[in-house]
């Protein structure tokens, strides 16, 4: 047997086992031998045959949908790190991932960044920069030093690929947005048919004919750490370290600090 499918099995037989039938509106009843829900109830709140259900718990080579997926996890009232695990063991993509979610950035991180004393930012789904400190807005003097309109969220690849001041900015500038382009389009690859998305791609290909020839290259790269060099009007030139870690609760965010080197 398949240790995944055998995985996938145990983890359901678990999940259905831990709660109390009263808690998905079924009687609980003297004759009840089955410890929570039996696999017939599972089945009848998920909307898909028993047998077939069965055969998922026994871990048997049986196909098994992604819509059926999100029925079984809106039917056991799965908590967000479950359902990524059932669907992880089960090898499909979660259409509801990484969806619908306004970005928010967690108090106790806006907080943080007032205490790094070194250029910070976070960025959202798509590359927004929600929060970012003092040294931030020194090192990207003329972008993130201006008044921000709410609505208007400063955006990495708009300040890259629309900006005049990043190509003076940024050290080998091209080399940078290229690999940039290639990050995004990997750190976006289960999203690209959201509507935001969408609506920015277009707005950068019409804006940069750079913009628009990287992505068409289609290159996929994740996002890594590394020198980045800048020629700063004011402090010349400056390297730095960057490191980019994501947050466990909110793992669309990004926090990304450059130590100087």
């Amino acid at each position: 047997m398949d240790n995944r499918r055998k995985e996938l099995g145990e983890f359901l037989l678990a999940l259905r086992q831990r709660g109390t039938p009263e808690e998905f509106g079924f009687p609980s009843g003297a004759r009840r031998r089955t410890k929570g829900l039996r696999r017939e109830e599972v089945a009848q709140l998920a909307g898909i045959s028993a047998t077939w259900y069965t055969w998922i718990e026994q871990g048997r080579e049986v196909n098994i949908s992604s819509d059926a997926l999100d029925r079984l996890a809106q039917a056991l009232k799965l908590s967000r790190t479950e359902r990524a695990y059932l669907f992880d063991m089960a090898d499909r993509r979660d259409p509801r991932a990484n969806t619908a979610e306004e970005d928010t950035v967690p108090e106790t991180l806006v907080n943080m960044l007032d205490n790094i004393n070194i250029p910070a930012y976070i960025m959202g789904r798509t590359w927004d920069i929600l929060a970012w400190n003092k040294p931030a807005q020194i090192l990207f003097a003329g972008w993130l030093d201006k008044q921000q309109e709410v609505e208007d969220k400063p955006n990495l690849l708009r300040y890259v690929f629309q900006n005049p001041d990043a190509k003076q900015l940024v050290v080998n500038w091209e080399v940078r947005a290229r690999r940039l382009v290639a990050e995004f389009r990997a750190d976006c690859r289960s999203r690209l048919e959201e509507l935001e998305l969408q609506k920015l791609v277009a707005e950068l290909s019409q804006a940069s004919p750079e913009f628009e020839r990287f992505w068409k290259q289609h290159d996929v790269l994740e996002r890594q750490g590394g020198q980045r060099e800048f020629n700063h009007p004011k402090l010349g030139l400056i390297s730095y370290q960057q490191v980019t870690l994501r947050p466990v609760e909110q793992e669309q965010l990004k926090l990304v600090v450059l130590h100087p080197i």
